[in-house]
Parts: C-alpha cells; structure tokens; sequence
C-alpha cells in the first residue's frame, strides 16, 4: 500500500489490524521525560526560524518568564463541561462453555455394569456437564439528556445480561439497553432512577474541519476518566475503505489517542460539545490512526432507538462492485453486481450488469458513493438513479425499502 501499512483482512469478522475497544488489558507503562516552558526557550534559540516564529516564541518566553501564560489550557475547560457526564459500562453475560456430556442419565454411568458393557475403563473421567462462566467488558459512554440516557457503541453492550454504568462521581447505576443498531455500531442505555444527571452539550459534526481539535475522554484499559489530546485528521472516512464491511459509516478520523476501552465515550470539540462517539482504533503497525462515529448521524439513529427500539436503513436491493476498465484500473460508477428479486431495484427495473453513474443528481464515483446517497434520501421518498446499459444511458426512479425487512443484519 502506498502508506508503507500492511493491508487489511477479517480476524474473527472483524477486520484485521482495527479492533472495536470493549476489552479492559492492564499495559505496560514507561515513565516519559517532562519539557515544561522550557521550550519557548528553545523554540526562541533554534536557527533557521521565519521572523514571525521568532518573535512569537520571543513573546512566548518573555510572557513564561513574567508568569502572564494561563495555568489552564481549553482542553481543561472543555472537560469540566463536559466530563462528568462521561461514564464507565461494564458488563456480565453468562456463556456456555462445552462440557462433552454423552446425553446418558449420570446415574447409569456410575453403575459398573453398564460401564463394563459399554467397555468404560473403571478409572476411566466421567464425562463433564456444560459448564457457564461469566464473561465480564468494559467500554464507554455518555449521557446525553437528562432523564438518564447514554450513547454508546453496540458492540459494547451487545448480547449483555447486566449492564453496570459508573458515573465520575462514584456512583454506581444499573443500566438498561433500549436499543442497539449493529450496522451503526450505536446503542442507547437508559439509567435506572431520576437523578439528577449530567448531561454532555451536543455539537454538530458537519462543522467540524481538518485540523480542528480533538478530546477524546473515556476509559481506556479501565483507567477512569482519561482525556487526550489530537486533532481531526479526516472526516467522511468510509468504513468500506478501513475493510469494515458489515458497518455502514462514515467516520471522523483523528489522531487522539484512543484505546481499548475508550470505545462509546466522547469526542469533543475545543469548546467541550460532543462531535463524535470513538468506536474504531488501529493496532499494530500504523497505531495512532482512530475513528469516531459523527454526533449528528448519532443522534439521528439514537432517536430511532429510544422512539422504535431500533433503527430503520433504507436500502435498493443491490449488490455493487467497482467498475473496471479494459486494463484492470478501476473506473468510475458503481457496477450493479446482482439485483435482489422482488427488490426496490428489482421492481424500479435495474439489471445486473448496470453501471450507476449518477445517483440523486450527483455522479457516483464508486460504490460507497451509492450507499451513502440511499442512506441520505431515506425511506419514503423516491430515488433518481442514472445508469448506462448496453452503451445507452437510462433513468430510475427506485423507492428505497426498509433493511430490517429483508433479513437479518
């Protein structure tokens, strides 16, 4: 790959070298060495610096030396607004772990006839019942209104049997799952009592812009309450391209670090409002790259949940591929793969062998293009398509259909 990082696969379906951060592993630490204001001195003396640069870091030293620099930076401002409505979710289910039981009633098997016909050695272990563990995670999360509801990502709370939320006060709540939706990797629970409880202030992610600052808070590896620094390193960064397939996303890319753990809590932006939930991060080679799910798609699908229990994603009923060209490099468009039967695609009339060039008015480039334009147009309305088939150029109108009626997810 171009950026020197080994390619992708699925592990266990999830996708290698990304890991969804539910899991608590204590690290090794290394003490690091500290630099201080220091290096407004050093800043001052280092050759080769434009005039400007040398004069701010002139100002820089001049205000230290006269003690004029806040003590407090807007990192500590944004999570006093902020932190306390970050929380800890740990979580129990009980597994069934095979024991080899062979079905026979243990009272047979400990007479010694039945075993000497059966040619059961005397010695021979008996064989072990099913056996249940609990199997405990932890992750992140936020409240986001008052009555006690957080966000978070399902795959921390998925198939749970006790959800345990811990609050920066102290406080321990039992936690109920309202909802959760896979393919957004969102879900909602609801704190058991009324409070009161704080609450994080919603940003807007469409806002947001390359560069901007970026706070992450959570729980990495079980240490409450950790907040880092980073700044927005891409935004619209399609799951499809990170191998992630079962996901339909895009995410906030940013350089904060985000752990094992952190996964539900908070991204914030430089004035403490919540723009994203972290969800993804890369280990192995390439650490350091981290993916959030936009607030704004967020709350779209948390409502859903706390209004339906789950969440509603529109869909054509096709399956796309990348066009090629006649040497092998893709095109642009999106090849209409195969059309489920009886479909919205189906019915619209759109063929295997179709080549989307356009969708909603806007060309399509590849096939994630199309899944992000039928997921913005929603259920209910109507879908302008433009295809080219056997060299001629047609037009579609296809109305989107409810994913959550056409199988599982």
């Amino acid at each position: 790959m171009a950026d020197g990082l080994p390619p992708l696969g699925l592990l266990g379906g999830k996708p290698y070298g990304f890991e969804q951060m539910c899991c608590a592993v204590m690290p090794r630490f290394r003490a690091l060495p500290t630099a201080g204001l220091a290096a407004a001195a050093l800043l001052v003396a280092m050759p080769g610096l434009p005039e400007a640069s040398m004069a701010q870091g002139s100002a820089l030293g001049a205000a230290a030396g006269a003690g004029l620099l806040g003590r407090q930076s807007f990192v500590a401002a944004a999570v006093r607004r902020t932190g306390p409505a970050v929380v800890t979710i740990d979580t129990e289910r009980l597994v069934q772990t095979p024991g080899g039981g062979t079905g026979v009633p243990r009272g047979m098997l400990l007479d010694p006839l039945f075993r000497q016909f059966f040619g059961m050695m005397p010695m021979m272990p008996m064989p072990q019942a099913p056996r249940q563990r609990k199997e405990r995670g932890q992750g992140s999360g936020v409240i986001f209104q008052s009555d006690g509801l957080i966000l978070t990502n399902a795959h921390v709370v998925e198939q749970t049997d006790r959800v345990t939320v811990g609050l920066q006060s102290g406080q321990r709540v039992e936690g109920k799952v309202v909802g959760l939706d896979k393919l957004t990797d969102l879900a909602v629970v609801k704190l058991s009592g009324n409070g009161p409880w704080p609450v994080a202030p919603l940003g807007n992610s469409d806002a947001l812009q390359v560069g901007d600052w970026a706070i992450a808070v959570g729980n990495p590896y079980g240490l409450d309450n950790t907040v880092t620094l980073g700044i927005i390193s891409n935004l619209n960064r399609k799951a499809s391209k990170l191998g992630i397939t079962d996901k339909r996303l895009d995410l906030i890319q940013t350089d904060a670090a985000i752990n094992p753990g952190n996964s539900g809590g908070p991204l914030l932006n430089a004035d403490g409002e919540v723009v994203g939930i972290n969800t993804l991060v890369r280990s192995g080679p390439g650490a350091g790259l981290a993916f959030a799910i936009p607030i704004n798609r967020a709350r779209n699908i948390a409502g859903q949940l706390v209004a339906n229990g789950r969440a509603r994603h529109p869909m054509i009923g096709v399956a796309l591929d990348v066009v090629r060209l006649p040497n092998g490099d893709p095109g642009t468009g999106a090849l209409v793969a195969s059309v489920q039967p009886g479909g919205p695609a189906d019915q619209a009339g759109l063929r295997s062998g179709d080549v989307i060039l356009a969708i909603a008015g806007r060309p399509v480039q590849m096939p994630s293009d199309v899944i992000s334009a039928v997921e913005a147009n929603g259920l209910g309305r109507n879908l302008s398509i433009s295809v080219q088939r056997a060299g001629q150029r047609l037009q579609v109108e296809v109305m989107p259909g409810d994913l959550s009626q056409v199988g599982s997810r």
